[in-house]
């Protein structure tokens, strides 16, 4: 058996500039929205043979995380001595928080060996409760209004004209933690400043309460 059989591999984690020590099998928990995080693999070569161009790539990667690089190439890995593969990776607003996804690597070698492993992740919630400026805005018909919440609430978000009258009522119900986006068609409204709301209470019956403005224009 070639004692390239030997080759074994660690996981360490270096996210948002913390340090984890991971092991095969072990979860990293990833911040919410995030780019510039970094991904250490380290490659050991268990074996006393040379290995050259040995080639580490991510697969089967979440539609949320975004590489700046997929693969990472090790010029040589000498005998009983390991190597790092550094990826540079961003996490999209939209991922979903506290729910587990794996991401696959593969290492090969030009003799055509290869290894798999997989490495679970999941998001942390957001920091804070946040609203953000629709967009377009100013708008024709439709614009989308966009919010994160950093726990599970009751969440309502209303339009109101600027004398305070109740326009519509865009969305009532409970959400988790994370990022969301609602659609208002003001198809049926004349052009204007209108004021959206947004009130978030939590478990704690803890209320939170954010207004911004926008403009219809027809």
């Amino acid at each position: 058996m070639s004692n390239l059989m030997g080759v074994f591999m660690k996981t360490l984690a270096l996210l948002s500039f913390l340090l984890f020590s991971l092991s095969h099998g072990q979860k990293a928990v990833l911040p919410f929205a995030s780019e510039g995080n970094i991904l250490e693999l380290s490659v050991k070569n268990g074996s006393s043979a040379v290995i050259t161009a040995v080639a580490v790539e991510a697969t089967d990667i979440p539609a949320w995380i975004t590489f700046k690089q997929r693969q990472k190439l090790i010029a040589s890995l000498a005998g009983d001595s390991q190597e790092m593969a550094v990826f540079t990776f961003s996490v999209d607003r939209k991922a979903p928080v506290g729910s587990d996804e794996k991401i696959g690597f593969l290492i090969s070698t030009p003799q055509g060996r290869s290894w798999k492993m997989e490495l679970t992740v999941s998001v942390a919630p957001p920091e804070k409760f946040e609203l953000f400026q629709n967009y377009p805005n100013p708008f024709n018909a439709t614009t989308a209004i966009s919010y994160q919440l950093s726990a599970v609430s009751r969440v309502r978000l209303n339009v109101y004209n600027l004398i305070g009258q109740n326009v519509k009522s865009v969305f009532l119900g409970e959400k988790g933690a994370g990022y969301y986006q609602e659609t208002w068609d003001a198809s049926s409204l004349s052009s204007g400043i209108y004021v959206y709301e947004l009130t978030a209470s939590d478990a704690a019956n803890k209320q939170i309460i954010s207004r911004k403005r926008m403009t219809v224009v027809k």
